[in-house]
């Protein structure tokens, strides 16, 4: 496999790391149908552990199964498949080698109670990623929580120990908890806020929510509306999040949310595409589908960041 000119170039912003964790995001930019063109289309399957099974799975029953995820990865021709770890074990024997896995060390679940506190807590492991032969963890923090700054520590070690053992890293940065109000968790000076975040502890891939033109913090909005930052489009937000993870040098990722028309995905994917982005992470809108729907979505996905559609 040999990489691509805009593939090279990504790999040379990562300028700190080993052989090995560039290996391991080649290996994820080369893959599928968007293999090479620098775009990634990841399929993330944490929603069991999230939301509950019959929240996640009922809309398409098929979707109890595990092996029903890798396969819909590989079919629809997938950057790469990201799960916890039951999951990726579930499948690991059956389709090893066939699709680069993202293994996600930490998880939240809708059982705790409000008291709890924004957290999550860690359920594998930098050695379950090798044993498996992942190609990356996965693993949220929550700006915005009181538990914050234990989930900064927790990443830093395992990042560290990870990169260290030539996997990569990829952070779910989802602005959550007390200190930011439900508008706020979107507002798109939280969202680029959560971006650097992410950057700054040392991902290689950053996942984040499509964010909205509201604006939470009182300082920042002052800045935003001082220096005439543009935020009026989806499109130019994503620009402003590219810019807050290093002005592009960071692969970053954006995530679908709740199941949502067909319509509205690719609006959404468009407005990636223009304003920089190099993809997408979707789970509910894909796996949710029955697997004939699924497969052309994600056709037309490819086609949208390929630039045809």
């Amino acid at each position: 496999m040999r990489a691509t000119r805009t593939v090279r170039k990504i790999l040379s912003h990562y300028e700190g790391e080993t052989p090995g964790v560039k290996a391991q995001l080649c290996r994820m930019l080369m893959q599928g149908k968007l293999g090479g063109t620098g775009k990634m289309i990841i399929l993330p399957v944490d929603q069991g552990f999230e939301h509950g099974p019959a929240r996640s799975f009922a809309p398409n029953p098929a979707a109890y199964d595990p092996h029903y995820h890798y396969q819909l990865a590989l079919d629809a021709g997938l950057n790469a498949y990201a799960a916890p770890l039951g999951m990726i074990e579930a499948g690991a024997d059956t389709f090893a080698g066939q699709i680069p896995t993202i293994l996600k060390v930490n998880s939240a679940n809708s059982l705790m109670s409000d008291t709890a506190g924004k957290n999550q807590a860690i359920t594998g492991s930098v050695d379950d990623a090798l044993r498996l032969g992942c190609s990356a963890i996965g693993f949220t923090i929550y700006p915005g929580s009181d538990c914050a700054l234990d989930m900064f520590e927790e990443i830093s070690a395992m990042r560290e120990e990870a990169a260290a053992k030539g996997v990569a890293t990829v952070i779910w940065s989802y602005p959550r908890g007390e200190a930011v109000t439900k508008d706020g968790e979107t507002g798109i000076d939280v969202a680029a806020y959560a971006a650097q975040i992410a950057a700054l502890l040392g991902a290689h891939v950053i996942k984040i929510k499509l964010s909205t033109d509201h604006l939470m913090l009182p300082e920042a909005k002052k800045v935003y509306e001082a220096q005439g930052i543009d935020i009026a489009t989806q499109a130019a937000r994503v620009k402003h999040c590219m810019e807050a993870s290093f002005n592009g040098r960071r692969i970053v990722v954006f995530s679908g949310g709740a199941k949502k028309g067909t319509d509205s995905v690719y609006d959404d994917a468009r407005a990636i595409r223009d304003g920089g982005g190099n993809g997408s992470i979707i789970g509910r809108n894909s796996f949710q589908r029955t697997r004939e729907d699924a497969l052309d979505m994600l056709g037309k996905l490819v086609d949208i960041y390929k630039g045809k559609a």
